[in-house]
């Protein structure tokens, strides 16, 4: 038998049933390609005669350099009284002009007699001469037994001459699907054999995760002869998901032996998982297996040591196989292994006497409220302090935020005036925040700006950069990426305590910074200070040109005078 498992992705059809999952047909074009890249075996386009934007996959998609994946069409058998050649959805699939065509069939008697309301025995009928009249005029077919295990379960002798009828006019493969996602290992099991020793086809599986057992049930499908795995990319699918090919792919041939990809294409997988997840608008999911960002974090003290002295103490593969990389996290939970790991990790060359003031220093922060997991350039700004690298950038004098709602708001002009807003700019814009800055920058000049915002942290991010742009020109390359807030003991209501989480990144990076507070709005200052002293550490470390600007003594040092420029 073949040590070779065949992937046959179906994150363009399946997976876009999921709920909030939407894809453009450059999204599907784009995913495509990289599935190919990744060495998928088939990709599933679309149901060409369910929606334009299928239809218009399957013409574009042949405009592609693909180098080996095939592309396989999606539908179901004839309509009941009609010929196969007749039949519109079958010219549609056939119109597609793929090497693949899949169609779906019934093989749950309950299905049979509640969904298509007709005899068991003409259910046979349209399995068959569908299957026939396809594969005259495509390379493959392969047919998905839709709801085998339930039927195999209720009805096992029907539900095996549904699948016996297909390969007998000519399918190429038989998908047994676990529609329903109810079924146990041993139940897919079961059904497998039954298929094979009835049948000799060869035999794909097709799972959902309705119970969480789409993965194990795939595998099992494998153990017992199945030689495809359908499924999508971070398991996306209608209900709860279909089986996650990323775990698939990773347990085949890493736990299992089975020749799925190349080692080089395997590395790719966390990339493309993300990339699925990015075009998809979905924020990935840090905890997935193999390639989330936390499958391979330690945060615990005992785990930090261990790992450091051997990795396989607490990881169960080498991360570098699919891509993925190994992470220290430094909490209250963390020991001294914990601050060595990260400070070497920054390039830091800590003393025992740094690391114990360090430990304690952070165990404290984060029983306030502190969280350096996702805010990891915080932390290393905290690292540098401590032995006195970073500079003295700017300090603030003051700053004020005014969010605005009526008719007492205020209009920024060019020209640095500032004016109440008229009836117009009300109605054009009802609402509006501005904040003002007031700082000395690195030679002690004072810096007065004022900005207007779409909200009050907009508007602090923008008096912040105006004043501080004229001593670091590089500072307009920084921008600010993401921004969330978390309310911390929230029994308190209004008055507790909040976290702000900021990503920023410029042309080099991405980095994260946290500010804790009462005052939202304070935390998100203190977020974006770290955001921009992280920039502007990181680029005086690395020399780069115009990381400062020596300033002129500024014709605004008088402090009394508010000055609004734009």
């Amino acid at each position: 038998m073949s040590n070779t498992v065949d992937i046959y992705d179906t994150t363009l059809r399946d997976g876009c049933q999921a709920e909030d999952i939407a894809l453009t047909l450059e999204d599907k074009l784009r995913i495509t390609e990289r599935l190919d890249a990744l060495g998928v075996r088939y990709v599933e386009g679309g149901w060409p005669g369910s929606n334009p934007r299928d239809e218009a996959y399957f013409e574009e998609v042949q405009k592609l350099q693909l180098k080996q994946v095939k592309i396989a069409a999606f539908g179901s058998t004839r309509r009941a009284g009609t010929n196969a050649s007749q039949d519109r959805n079958l010219a549609k699939l056939l119109r597609s002009n793929t090497p693949v065509v899949t169609i779906f069939g019934k093989t749950w008697d309950l299905h049979v007699r509640d969904d298509l309301r007709i005899p068991l025995e003409e259910n046979l009928a349209l399995i068959h001469d569908t299957v026939r009249y396809l594969k005259k005029h495509v390379d493959e077919v392969i047919f998905d037994a839709e709801h085998f295990f339930d039927g195999f379960k209720n009805h096992p002798e029907y539900a095996l001459a549904c699948v016996r009828s297909a390969a007998d006019a000519g399918a190429d493969l038989l998908c047994l699907c676990e529609t329903n996602g109810g079924r146990l290992p041993n139940e897919i099991a079961a059904g497998v054999d039954a298929v094979i020793d009835a049948t000799g086809a060869a035999v794909g599986i097709h799972c959902h995760n309705d119970s969480e057992l789409a993965v194990a049930n795939s595998l099992i499908a494998v153990e017992h002869g199945a030689r495809q795995v359908q499924g999508t990319m971070n398991g996306f699918g209608e209900r709860c998901g279909n089986t996650n090919l990323c775990s698939v792919i990773a347990n085949l041939q890493l736990k299992m032996g089975y020749s799925v990809l190349t080692a080089a294409n395997l590395k790719k997988l966390q990339e493309v998982s993300h990339f699925v997840d990015e075009l998809a608008n979905i924020e990935p999911n840090k905890r997935q297996a193999f390639v989330g960002q936390s499958a391979f974090a330690h945060k615990g003290g005992v785990h930090v040591a261990a790992v450091q002295r051997n990795a396989e103490t607490y990881e169960h593969i080498d991360p570098t196989l699919v891509g993925n990389t190994q992470r220290v996290l430094v909490s209250d939970l963390s020991g001294r292994a914990n601050l060595v790991y990260k400070a070497k990790q920054f390039g830091i060359d800590l003393s025992d006497a740094h690391v114990r003031h360090l430990v304690e220093e952070i165990k404290e922060l984060e029983h306030r409220g502190y969280q350096f997991e996702g805010a990891e350039a915080s932390l290393e700004l905290r690292m540098q302090r401590v032995l006195g690298q970073v500079p003295k950038f700017f300090e603030l004098i003051q700053f004020r935020v005014v969010d605005e709602k009526g008719y007492m708001r205020r209009v920024f002009h060019d020209d640095g005036t500032v004016d109440l807003a008229t009836d117009e700019d009300i109605e054009h814009d009802p609402a509006s925040a501005w904040a003002a800055v007031m700082l000395s920058g690195p030679e002690g000049e004072v810096e007065h700006t004022a900005a207007e915002g779409n909200g009050p942290v907009n508007a602090l991010d923008k008096a912040l950069r105006r004043a501080l742009t004229r001593f670091y020109p590089r500072l307009q390359e920084l921008e600010l990426r993401d921004y969330k807030v978390r309310v911390l003991g929230g029994e308190r209501g209004s008055s507790a305590l909040v976290r702000v989480l900021i990503e920023s990144a410029d042309e080099d990076e991405r980095w994260g910074t946290l500010g804790v507070s009462l005052n939202v709005i304070e935390a998100s200052w203190q977020a974006l200070v770290d955001s921009f002293e992280y920039k502007l550490y990181k680029d005086s470390r690395r020399g780069k040109k115009g990381a400062t600007k020596t300033a002129k003594k500024s014709s605004r040092k008088k402090v009394g005078k508010l000055v609004a420029t734009r």
